[in-house]
């Protein structure tokens, strides 16, 4: 899936800069650059294009000027469209740069907002009601913090501070705390301030797709059992297809993720084989990075079912695709199956992209409401 799509947009890529240049070649000043020599003012508006490119590169890396290109092509198709509409109603000829400027402003102004959303982490929140007797239980959920993305590991404390104002019972986890980039002092400081939460029962963790690494351990300098032993350093509790009976109320239930299997060869138990020892008449949360076993935790029985890695679909309008094409169940938000909650978040900071225009940044807080 990744790769067809990485093809696709970097096709989508090519065909942006062709686009924008053929767009600049219609301003005068290039005519009059090249001297009339068409091939060579083509080359001329090609090498703007790529030097626009190459800046946003620098800037924000070369994710992001991707992201910033191809939003810059698409609102440069939307308004040569309107022009040329207004232009056939009013029978004047528009101007080139008039749909051109309309476009460069569009799309700064969009993307800044975009730039915002992704920085601006929000409280998102739910109330979940059970028959089960688990009293009042205030749980406070983030996920995707890849450390170094839209803040660094210090950086993060300010999140922390933030979840520690609502007064959790617990904290929990569902994966990419950290990306393949993340540097070991960033690691080190954003477990550190993980250390700092005061809870009732604990912070758990519960590793997503990127927490472990893809490439070797040199790459960043630490691997996943180092992971684990900072964050237990730090008092964070790490299930690994795990579960936990706190206060005799109800169950914390963390899996190994999907990636595990799919993508590193290894294995991570059912949802049947986590609970089937379980007392099912107490309220269970599954901590599950990947929004992707809906049916099997359906028909376990779960309570509470949090998961993450979507990104609420990141950018508009692919949210509304990832809902018809992706593997995953639910792209973001909630919904309830059977007897089973589902909550998906947006994640508190970003992956590669600086971007959300789809979503917000959030962090989830839940409360429980039992007998």
């Amino acid at each position: 899936m990744w790769q067809i799509i990485m093809t696709l947009l970097f096709l989508a890529e090519i065909a942006g800069f062709v686009y924008l240049a053929s767009r600049i070649y219609r301003f005068g000043f290039t005519k009059r650059i090249s001297h009339g020599n068409k091939r060579t003012g083509i080359a001329v508006c090609l090498a703007i294009v790529l030097l626009l490119f190459v800046g946003l590169w620098l800037w924000m890396g070369y994710m992001n000027a991707v992201i910033c290109i191809l939003h810059l092509v698409a609102f440069s198709l939307i308004f040569d469209g309107i022009f040329w509409l207004v232009g056939k109603m009013s029978k004047k000829k528009m101007k080139p740069y008039y749909a051109v400027a309309a476009a460069v402003i569009f799309s700064v102004c969009y993307l800044t907002a975009g730039w915002h959303l992704a920085h601006d982490v929000r409280q998102t929140s739910y109330t979940i009601e059970t028959e089960k007797a688990t009293g009042n239980l205030r749980i406070v959920l983030f996920s995707d913090s890849h450390i170094g993305t839209t803040f660094d590991g210090a950086g993060f404390l300010t999140y922390v501070n933030e979840m520690q104002e609502k007064h959790p019972d617990v904290v929990v986890i569902t994966g990419d705390f950290v990306d393949d980039d993340t540097s070991k002092e960033d690691m080190i400081a954003a477990c550190s301030a993980l250390g700092t939460l005061k809870t009732t029962y604990g912070v758990y963790y519960a590793f997503g797709n990127h927490d472990k690494g893809y490439y070797d351990a040199a790459y960043r300098g630490y691997d996943g059992d180092d992971l684990i032993a900072e964050l237990e350093k730090n008092q964070v509790i790490v299930l690994q297809d795990e579960s936990r009976l706190i206060d005799d109320r109800f169950y914390i239930i963390g899996r190994q993720d999907l990636s595990e299997e799919a993508e590193s060869g290894g294995t991570r138990e059912t949802m049947s084989g986590l609970t089937e020892p379980l007392d099912m008449d107490k309220f269970t949360i599954v901590l599950d990075h990947q929004p992707c076993d809906y049916e099997n935790q359906v028909r376990a029985g779960v309570d509470l079912v949090l998961s993450g890695h979507t990104h609420g679909g990141q950018l508009f309008p692919l949210a509304f695709i990832s809902g018809l094409v992706s593997e995953n169940e639910k792209i973001y938000g909630y919904e309830k199956q059977g007897n089973t909650n589902f909550i998906v978040t947006s994640g508190i900071s970003d992956w590669a992209i600086r971007f959300k225009t789809g979503c917000k940044s959030e962090y989830v807080v839940i409360d429980v409401k039992g007998n």
